[in-house]
């Protein structure tokens, strides 16, 4: 009988770019966006697909039934997708569309298993709770790690090694709710924001006088002075307006 055992766990809503993507490709092209549900078999009878692919459900959104056709149209054309089965419109029990935007389609869609994200986020430990989201040609996704909450940052780099994507910690938080608020802000940074930030606090950038220049520092990271100063000037607003 296998036993029932209570964590901790952490929650994470990874705001992520990554290559081969049709979606990225047809929202950072177009207005409205997509929502990514599940992955499936074919439907019996209703597609033949290549040997390989898979088939998906995804909602494509947006403020007029003009943009959600051309969003369609873009996906539809793309050199990574196959065929596109639409749907009808999804509501919920009192009739409300389940997407954002005023107007939503939903869809099968076939495409290459090897072009997606989450076997890499699967690999590291990184489990989505829910369906991801995609806008402005980047990916939203919340997600689960039932590991130690130390080893998140390595995982995530693994991820983005192995995959070639590009991934900011939007927001994260362990299920007890118990760490403090200030850990909990600097893990809304990307690796680079938090380095810059922690040398420059190290460093004494933030004193008065200043103990280090803004040259200085860049140095220090092998950076342009314009790369240092735009770390710090995120890091800045997200620890000091979290959202």
């Amino acid at each position: 009988m296998s036993e029932r055992m209570a964590g901790q766990g952490t929650r994470l809503t990874l705001d992520l770019w990554h290559p081969n993507c049709w979606a990225i490709e047809a929202t950072s092209k177009h207005d409205g966006g997509i929502l990514a549900h599940a992955i499936y078999d074919t439907p019996a009878g209703e597609i033949e697909r290549p040997s390989g692919r898979m088939n998906g459900l995804f909602t494509a959104y947006g403020e007029s039934a003009d943009v959600v056709e051309t969003l369609l149209d873009t996906i539809a054309d793309s050199t990574l997708t196959g065929d596109v089965l639409e749907l009808q419109e999804r509501f919920d029990s009192r009739g409300r569309q389940v997407a954002p935007g005023s107007v939503a389609r939903e869809f099968f869609l076939e495409y290459d298993p090897g072009d997606m994200i989450n076997p890499y986020l699967l690999e590291q430990g990184f489990v989505h709770s829910a369906p991801a989201r995609i806008e402005d040609g980047r990916e939203l996704w919340q997600v689960w790690y039932a590991g130690e909450r130390t080893e998140i940052r390595d995982r995530i780099d693994a991820v983005m090694d192995n995959s070639g994507a590009d991934i900011e910690v939007q927001s994260i938080t362990s299920a007890s709710g118990a760490e403090p608020k200030r850990e909990r802000q600097l893990d809304t940074l990307t690796q680079s924001q938090r380095e810059a930030f922690e040398l420059a606090r190290e460093q004494g950038y933030y004193r008065w006088p200043r103990e280090v220049s803004t040259r200085e520092l860049a140095s220090m990271l092998d950076i342009s002075k314009t790369t240092l100063l735009e770390h710090l000037r995120k890091a800045e607003s997200k620890l000091l307006d979290p959202q």
